[in-house]
Order: C-alpha cells, then structure tokens, then sequence
C-alpha cells in the first residue's frame, strides 16, 4: 500500500502547504511560550513546535510531516474535548483551521516519499472533508437551549386589567386596549398588549402594510432608538435628530411634522431618541371637541424654536381647546418630547403646532440653572414621564468627559403650563428649587433613561446612573455615593425621594441603571402587593414593594475583592449586592472562555486573559494592566428593559453576555495622547462609551474596549453567544426557557457578513413586546431580523428581514378591527448596524390602505 517513488512535477504545493503549516507552528510556539510564563494553557506551545517540525518536513517532501500533523491533530482533539466537553462553539477555534489543513495534507500526501496510495489520499481528504462539512451543519443547530421542566403558566382567567397591568397615561385613565399610550406602553412599562388577534398559528402570514421614511438619516452616530405611541387614530413618534411626526396609524400616511432644528453639534454619542408623551389636558367646566387626534387643520404653522407642517385633508378642523380653571387652553392634548439640546418641546397632537402656553412659545430649557453646557452634554434621548399633571425628566450627561460636568438634576414642570415645579439636586436635599444667582451642583448622577410611574401613589421611579466619571470615585461626595445607580422612588408632588434601592455600591464599573423598572402586583403570603421588577446591567432582577422599596425576595450582600489603582483604596465596598430571585450573569470567565477565528486569534485572546486582572463581576479598576469587565456595561439588561405578560406571569428579557478590556491611563499620559472633552480637543477622537475618554478632574482616563474585541478580525475574545432572551417564572423567578437570540446573518470576521442563519447570540440592543395572543416581538439583535417568538416554547416563529438595524423597541396595536406591528428601523453606529430612517408596519393580510 505505502511505497516510496519519485514525484515529478513542481514542488510548490508541498512548499506552500508546509511554509503554512511551519509558520502556524512558529506562531504558535512563540505565543505558547508568553502564554506559559503567565500561568496558562501548556497546548500551544508543544502543538507549536511539532508543527514547525512538520511544516519542515513537508517542505522537504517527506511523510513523516503528513503523520506529525496528523498526531498533532488527534492530540488536539483529545484537548479539545479536555477543555470544551460537548460545548460546540469552543471546538471551533481549536480544531477549525486543522481539520481544514489536514485535508490539503491528505491530498499531498501520495507526492511524498514513502506516503500512500493517490487513492488512499483522496479518501483520507473525502473522509476530512465531510467531518468538516458534518461540523459545520451542526453550527445550523441552536447550542444552549435550555427548558425547564416546571409547567409553564397559563393565562389567568380572571381579569389583570389593574393598575400595574396598564398604568394611566393620564389621570385616572389607561390606554385602551388597541393603544400604546406611552414609551412602555404604559407608564407601568409592562410592553404588554391584551390584543390577540396575531398569534403563533398565523403569524407567519404577516406582510408589510406599509413603510413610512423620516427623511433624518445623520451622517455619523445613527442609532433613532424609536418606539411611537399610538392613541385614537394616529401614531406619534420622533425621529433620530428630534423631528416630531404624527401618521394616520392604519395607512402610514403623514398627518403633521414638526421639526425643532436639532444641530449637528448637539448629538451626543448618538442621534437618539426612543420616544415621546401623550397627555391630556384635564378639562374642567365646557370644553371644545377633545381628543380627535386623527383630524388635522389644513393649515401650516411656524415658530422661533421650529417648523411645523400638516398634511392637506378635507377632514380638517379648528384646534381643540380646554378650560383649565377658567383659561382657555390650546392643545387639549399635545405631544411632549425632550431633545438633544436638552429642550422639553410641546406641541398640539392634532396639529402638530407649538403649544404657546407651555413655556416660552411650546419650549423649555432644561439646562436653565446648569451653569456652563457644551453642545453635547446634557441631552434627553429618553420620552419624559407625565405623572399626575407633572412632566419628569432627568438627561443624559455626555460620559468620560469631566468629572464636574453639568449637573444630574431631575426636574418637573407643569404638564399645561411648562412651569417648573420642584428640582431634585441631590446635593441640596432640602430644597427643591434654586435661589437666584445659583446653579446646580455639578457632577452628580443623572438619569439618562426612562423613568416608569405610579399614577395612584404619586411616585415615579427613576433608573440612576452615576457620577460623570464612572470609573474614579476618589472625589465623590456622600450624596453621590448614596443615590448613584440606585432605582429612586420620588414623590411628584414635592420632587423628594420618598425611598431608594441601591444595586451597586460605589459603582466605577458603567454599571448605571438603563432599564425601566415595570410595574406589576404579585402575589405573596400576606396578600397581593404593588410590586416591580428591576433589571440590572449585571444581569441581577430584583422584585420590590413599590410603595416602600422592601425587597420582596432575598438580597445577599457577599464580599467581594477591595483593590485597584492607589488614590481608589479605602473607596471600594467590601461587599455587594447580589438578588436571590433571579439573575441574567452567566457565570465567571476562565481562560478556556477565549474564542477566536483561528488557534492564533484564541491564544491572542488567552494571552490578554492571561495577563488581565479578573477576580470576578467586581474585578476593580487596575492601571498597571488591563482588567476584565463581566459583564460589560452593555448588560445585562441595557435600556431596551424588559417585558411582562401579566396574564400568564412570565418575565421576557433579551440580555447581553459579553466582557469589556479596560485600562485606566494616568493623566500624564492621556494628556500625551491627546485626550480632551469634547468641547476642548477631542470631536470624534476616540471610540463610544469610555474608548479614550479623558475623565478630566480625575487622576485618570479611561480605554475600553467594549465587548472585548481584537483590532484585526474584529472579533469578541469570548465565546459564543454573546446574547440571549430568557422567559421567566414571575412567581418564582425560574427559568422557563433560555436561547442565544440573534443569527450571524449579518455578522462575521473583519466586518464581511456571513449571511449564514447560523443561530450564534449576538449584541442586542431594544426591548421586547408580549400580547396576548402568546407572542414576543423583538428586534434588537444585530442580524437585522424583527422576529415573533411563542411565549411558551422560546421558538420563532415568523421573522422578516429589515432594510437597516432596529435597535429599538417594537409596538402593538389595534385600528380598525385590524392589529398591527410597527418597528422602527433606524440602524445604529455603535451596534454596527447600516443606517436607515424606516418605520415599518405588519399586519396580517386583509383590506387596507398601505403606503
């Protein structure tokens, strides 16, 4: 069978295949050796050498280079599955590539002395061959489902329709069942709709209807982040840069625009924003017709502050009024948005027009009272929330860029006449307005996202971030420390926290509240209980008596590790708080956790593990070398939040699980670098959320590499997935069911997508819907797919391909005895998802009127 003979012909494939298969080794050999000296893995360096050694002698035509790969071959594998067990994506990087050389190997096998039979090499690289073929097939099977053996809860028969099932978008009144009255449907953020008429035995024949473009598609940090509202007959959105629209809701067609003239240079890290607000202006004695929000003037209108336009219609009509204790009122109902140059906006909801009697002409200036604002800085991406006649609003302060930058104050103004109510500054807990001549104190937590709200008891619930500086603590100031990521309980009528629950201690990890907390009552030994369900970025739920803050399951505070950077010791909590109801986090990182393309891009990988400091989720800050974030400050849970079916009592949360790579940077370095605030040196230097952000005033700057990527590929240094969606028991906080959510359809090395269903997990920002009819509606995830999920089984069920990213949160509703699906298709920069300006509109087939 074997003999030895001559080969004419070139010698180049034998030069090649072994030039490759040396170089590999060498690579290999050289990484295995830094790899050992810092405690890791001992494969690489051996497998290195003895592929050197093999590449050699295929160089030089011998077949003892065919059977030295092949024993590193089969030592591989018996590695492999030492370290991966049965765990499908860790067997990629390890065996991939040599399962792929082998097979040249095999094929050149019969041109060396002494190697086998031409047709015993042909079988040899057909038998390779269909290994990888039967390998990769298996990457089309979902890895990591998971059901729980506990019966899934069904719907209840007795109506949830209570007060934290759809709380009022105004006083005393809730959505009706076709509406979507606010950002989280209602101010209870449930995202649940009772509307069943799509369900999961028709649901793949949904089609589109129709599509409505904004026009707003800005040239460099995209990301419109958009859920509308739909109330009577019309949605209500806002574009990425602000422009206010109203759309027929059961054609798409445009009713009114109102453009509030954004500049460019007021865009934070992103062009967002995620919704508006409904409201009502309570009537008192006669009032005009009110709150045919479907019919439109056929006039236009401008202003000072923006530019508004109404479509023609024959249908028109004069401007609802209301009385108000004896005034007249425009805007019987109006459209309230914040901006990005930190405006509140109010205009008519039939028209579209400036409401004149709210602030100065339809606008007011948050920043009033701040001090010095550089464009950028305070910006309201986030719809306000409208509790009991009072707007709340908090901000977004642009991160990473002064340690004393612009105050976090939350405020409230008078829905009808935009007058400030109360100011919570922190710093000053005794007074809830400022004396002239006084600003805000600067560089306290703020509230960048989407507050949620108990209309009964007064109180709105505020998601905290933290001090401008996330990453130093050094300097911050008892209040800071008390109120920074916690979930705060505020009263509306006096503008003072009536409680407050704290998730992480002295934060300098990102790890700011982003989700609303969702309003629901459950069930405990002493009776029902108003209730809510916080996420985490951490990925830790908590359950808490709304009223007072009282965990309503068990939280832990476990010691957790004390160190990092000099000028931080002493700061740092001993101890943290961990949930016993339910948690999001995988568990800790160990180095075989590593992923890459290739062996070479994994050991890279394993090498920065090697030398990071990782000592779990509260590693701290290090600046002598990197540390490992896990997870990183993308979640968890992010301000996507959650949603809850209240009939069935099941949790629906998408989640991320990825790492970021930070270094702290002394400031004489970062200073060396060029790393400035925005409005000083730095534009568009650097990366998004904390890649060389300059944290003036602290002895430190801080690089992240977010969700821990290397340069060349571009790809994540953890294993797959990298996202997931999850059911869970409301009762007892088990799972039902957990998958990776997300394909690599639009995904791969060096940003070239694969287009491949393959079902990986990928980054995922937006939030779920949940109805009635048993399904979840999502996008969010970076394969550009809106998906219906079965509540029960986890499986989708329909999905549909979309011209641009969705990172942004679906909405059902109901016109016309017809039940539709929107989503807005915005891309997003930081997601890496293509840009677009679409909103997208399904329903099941029947008459209608699509654009």
């Amino acid at each position: 069978m074997f003999r030895e003979r001559a080969h004419p012909g070139s010698h180049w494939p034998r030069w090649l295949l072994g030039g490759v298969i040396a170089l590999l080794g060498l690579t290999l050999a050289i990484g295995g050796g830094w790899l050992l000296t810092l405690g890791g893995s001992w494969y690489y360096l051996p497998a290195g050498i003895a592929l050197l050694v093999a590449g050699g002698l295929l160089m030089l035509g011998r077949i003892g280079g065919a059977w030295l790969y092949a024993v590193v071959l089969l030592a591989t594998i018996g590695w492999a599955a030492w370290e991966s067990g049965l765990d499908y994506w860790r067997w990629i990087p390890r065996l991939g590539l040599l399962v792929v050389l082998a097979i040249p190997v095999a094929l050149l096998a019969p041109r060396l002395r002494g190697g086998p039979s031409r047709k015993t090499g042909w079988g040899m690289a057909a038998v390779l061959a269909l290994v990888f073929a039967g390998v990769f097939a298996l990457a089309f099977v979902p890895h990591g489902v998971t059901r729980s053996a506990t019966p899934f809860p069904q719907p209840s028969t007795v109506s949830q329709r209570t007060t934290s099932d759809d709380a009022a978008t105004q006083p005393g009144v809730a959505p009706a069942p076709g509406d979507w009255g606010a950002y989280g449907r209602s101010h209870a953020a449930t995202r649940f709709s009772p509307l069943d008429q799509i369900t999961a035995d028709n649901v793949d024949r949904l089609e589109r209807v129709w599509t409505y473009r904004t026009g707003d598609l800005p040239e460099k940090r995209w990301g419109a982040e958009t859920t509308p509202l739909k109330v009577g007959d019309t949605l209500y959105l806002c574009s990425a840069r602000n422009i206010l629209i109203a759309l027929d809701a059961r054609t798409g067609d445009e009713r009114w625009r109102y453009d509030p003239r954004v500049a460019e240079e007021n865009i934070p890290y992103t062009a967002a924003c995620r919704g508006v607000a409904y409201y009502q202006v309570p009537a008192s004695g006669s009032t005009a017709p009110a709150d045919d929000a479907g019919e439109v003037p056929e006039a236009s209108a401008t202003s000072g502050v923006g530019e508004s336009s109404t479509a023609d219609t024959s249908a028109a009509r004069d401007t609802a009024v209301a009385t108000l204790d004896g005034v007249r009122r425009d805007c019987a109902t109006r459209i309230i948005e914040g901006t990005l140059d930190g405006r509140l906006i109010a205009v008519d909801a039939r028209t579209g027009r400036p409401c004149t009697d709210f602030g100065d002409n339809g606008q007011i200036d948050i920043t009033r009272g701040m001090g010095e604002v550089s464009p950028g800085m305070v910006s309201i991406t986030s719809a306000p929330t409208i509790v009991q006649g009072v707007i709340v609003t908090g901000h977004q302060v642009l991160d990473g860029q002064r340690r004393m930058a612009p105050s976090g104050v939350i405020q409230g103004f008078d829905a009808v006449t935009g007058q400030q109510r109360w100011a919570w500054d922190m710093m000053r807990p005794d007074r809830t307005a400022l004396a002239p001549g006084e600003t805000y104190t600067r560089g306290t937590p703020n509230m960048w996202t989407t507050a949620s709200a108990d209309e009964e008891l007064g109180l709105v619930y505020l998601p905290m971030g933290n001090a401008a500086a996330d990453y130093v603590s050094a300097s911050r100031r008892p209040p800071e420390m008390e109120y920074s990521t916690s979930l705060v309980a505020l009263d509306v009528t006096t503008g003072r926290p009536a409680w407050h629950f704290q998730t992480v201690h002295n934060d300098v990890w990102d790890y700011d509240l982003g989700s609303q907390a969702t309003l629901v009552d459950v069930s405990t030994a002493a009776g029902t209980v108003p209730a809510l369900v916080l996420p985490t970025k951490q990925g830790d739920m908590y359950v808490l008596d709304r009223r007072t803050g009282q965990p309503l399951h068990g939280v832990e505070e476990r010691p957790v590790p004390t160190g990092g950077v000099p000028t931080e010791e002493g700061l740092r909590s001993p101890i943290q708080p961990y949930s016993q109801y339910h948690t999001l986090a995988k568990r800790e990182l160990t180095e075989r956790d590593m992923w890459g393309l290739t062996p070479i891009d994994q050991m890279i990988c394993r090498i920065q593990f090697a030398g990071a400091s990782y000592e779990g989720m509260y590693t701290p800050p290090t600046t002598d070398r990197h540390w490992v974030e896990y997870p990183g400050y993308n979640g968890g849970s992010d301000w996507g939040g959650i949603a809850i079916d209240p009939q069935r009592g099941v949790i629906i949360a998408n989640y991320n699980d990825m790492p970021n790579y930070n270094i702290l940077v002394p400031r004489e370095e970062a200073d060396r670098r060029g790393w400035a605030p925005r409005d000083e040196a730095r534009g568009d230097m650097g990366g998004a959320e904390g890649a060389g952000d300059p944290q003036a005033g602290t002895p430190y700057a801080i690089d992240v590499n977010a969700g821990w990527r290397l340069p060349f590929t571009g790809l994540l240094c953890k294993e797959p997935p990298y996202g997931g969606i999850r059911a869970i028991d409301l009762a007892t906080g088990e799972t039902l069911w957990d998958r990776p959510f997300g394909t690599a359809r639009k995904n791969g090395p060096f940003g070239i997508p694969s287009y491949l269903p393959i079902v990986i997990g990928t980054p995922n920002n937006g939030g779920p819907a949940v109805t009635a009819g048993g399904l979840v509606f999502i996008a969010a995830a970076t394969d550009d797919l809106i998906r219906a999920i079965d509540i029960e089984t986890g499986e989708t069920v329909w999905s549909d391909a979309l011209p641009a990213g969705a990172q942004a949160t679906p909405m059902v509703y109901e016109t016309g005895g017809r039940q539709y699906l929107v989503i807005m298709a915005g891309g997003h920069h930081f997601m890496e998802t293509p840009v677009g300006d679409y909103v997208i509109a399904y329903a099941l087939p029947g008459d209608h009127d699509g654009g």
